[in-house]
């Protein structure tokens, strides 16, 4: 099992429902995301960030299929312009 972390800061924080709404009507549209969660920040701190997305897949193989799905593609084109800056942790349990 594969253990997929994003941590998303926005450049403007009005963006971050619609991100979080987005991220969770994946799941129907791609095969390879196992479970999703997604978290917004509720403590304003100066090292926090705004989005946790956490997806599990079955393999790697699966991960990377996830992130060149058009779905997730189109999802990142949309995202990306709108990020401050971001960190992703992938990990095998």
């Amino acid at each position: 099992m594969i253990t997929h972390i994003v941590l998303m800061r926005f450049a403007d924080k009005a963006n971050v429902a619609e991100a979080a709404q987005r991220l969770r009507a994946l799941p129907a549209q791609i095969p390879q995301i196992a479970s999703l969660d997604v978290g917004i920040n509720v403590v304003e701190a100066e090292v926090n960030y705004d989005l946790a997305l956490i997806t599990t897949h079955d393999s790697v193989e699966e991960l990377k299929g996830y992130q060149g799905h058009p779905a997730h593609v189109e999802f990142g084109g949309w995202l990306r312009p709108l990020l401050e800056s971001r960190v992703v942790v992938d990990f095998e349990r």
